[in-house]
């Protein structure tokens, strides 16, 4: 087992306290939007060892089959297939979509073979690999989730007279459900550029005006006011719009539409960094892209439900990189596998963790470890709220 070292991602929606109240440091004032706990290159954890600190992905490549397991090094290769994710929003993160694992296949091929930088602002796919995604709230976390029924959204625009209000009722009246979305979306990724800001505008300050009273009657004011002259602020109104009350999960295939708005939570992924973009941000949107990978179908909320084993909550979605397993919070006793590699990060409390080889640590809140797969199963015991993450099932 290794203590880790993990690195905070800055974005600007971060909020300003929650990560560092967990590290136990005074905030900066900075946002602190991310903690990032995995072998992803863009922010690696150190691992520290007997014989010295080192970064994650080098510990795994030096001997895979020991660090990672023999299945979970034939299946993924030398490098750990998720990362784990404590998720600090104050405000809303980008509208948003990942491909499934044939698309960013492809799509990553003919991008290598274009020629395009991996770096490139214009890029789509910067890896080869799918990104599904568990998200489990730790505190009352507010989204946008899938396509609700389109005449709910139709209902909502009734008595609406702009220019693109009419348009979208019209997209919304069609008859196939699957037809009326991506109408609809299309329209307000493809507003003329002359145009679009003054149909925008409209379209808010008409909403406004009419105080409407509906599940989305605050939101479309909020983002339209974060994100100026953003067809994302309208599409919110596609989109269901939920909160997860601390314990609940969210499963997010590939081609579920969705943005966070506010809230901490834990995030698992496959390690990616494969996202197309609808709007609410000032990065690269490719509109034709991005309604290809969409999955138009009006489904129930894809909330993740888990399995009480051995003390635990096990949250094992249909994604074989990764499983979640939440532990307390309470006095607990517990039991993670040990067929592969785990990481696990303490949230509150104090907590003893023993292997089946090798020696025990304790871990404090705040504190994590890298446990490789030769340790064996591994029992935890104390008083606490302990997250970890291992790989998925085959």
């Amino acid at each position: 087992m290794h203590r880790l070292t993990n690195q905070v991602r800055p974005y600007a929606w971060g909020a300003r306290a929650a990560i560092p109240g967990l590290l136990g440091v005074e905030p900066d004032g900075t946002p602190q939007a991310e903690l990032w706990l995995g072998a992803h290159h863009g922010a690696p954890s150190t691992a520290h060892c007997r014989n010295g600190s080192r970064p994650l992905p080098e510990l795994i490549t030096q001997d895979p089959e020991r660090v990672l397991g023999p299945a979970t090094a034939e299946r993924f290769g030398a490098r750990l297939p998720y990362l784990l994710k404590y998720l600090a929003a104050e405000a809303p993160l980008s509208l948003q979509v990942h491909p499934d694992a044939a698309r960013a296949r492809s799509g990553y091929q003919a991008e290598e073979r274009a020629g395009i930088p991996v770096d490139a602002p214009h890029r789509n796919y910067r890896d080869p690999h799918h990104k599904p995604e568990l998200l489990l709230a730790l505190e009352p976390f507010d989204a946008l989730c899938g396509f609700r029924e389109p005449a709910a959204t139709h209902a909502d625009l009734v008595g609406l007279d702009s220019d693109l209000a009419v348009r979208l009722r019209e997209d919304l009246s069609r008859s196939d459900i699957h037809a009326a979305l991506r109408a609809a979306l299309t329209r307000l990724l493809s507003l003329p550029c002359a145009d679009r800001g003054r149909m925008i505008d409209e379209f808010v300050a008409e909403w406004i005006a009419r105080d409407r009273v509906c599940a989305h009657a605050e939101i479309v004011a909020d983002l339209a006011d974060r994100y100026p002259g953003d067809p994302g602020a309208i599409a919110a109104l596609l989109l269901n719009r939920l909160t997860l009350w601390p314990g609940q999960a969210l499963f997010l295939p590939a081609g579920n539409l969705h943005a966070y708005l506010q809230g901490t939570a834990v995030e698992v992924m496959a390690s990616s960094d494969n996202v197309l973009r609808a709007g609410l941000t000032g990065k690269h949107v490719d509109a034709p892209e991005l309604l290809d990978v969409v999955d138009f179908s009006v489904l129930p909320i894809p909330y993740a439900r888990p399995e009480f084993l051995d003390g635990r909550r096990e949250f094992r979605p249909p994604a074989p990189e990764f499983a979640l397993h939440e532990i307390g919070p309470g006095r607990v006793t517990a039991h993670l596998p040990g067929a592969g590699p785990t990481v696990i990060l303490v949230l509150h409390g104090e907590v003893e963790l023993v292997a089946e080889v090798g020696e025990g640590l304790t871990l404090s809140r705040g504190e994590s470890v890298f446990v490789q797969a030769d340790s064996g199963p591994i029992k935890v015991e104390g008083q606490g709220h302990v997250i970890a993450t291992t790989v998925g099932a085959h």
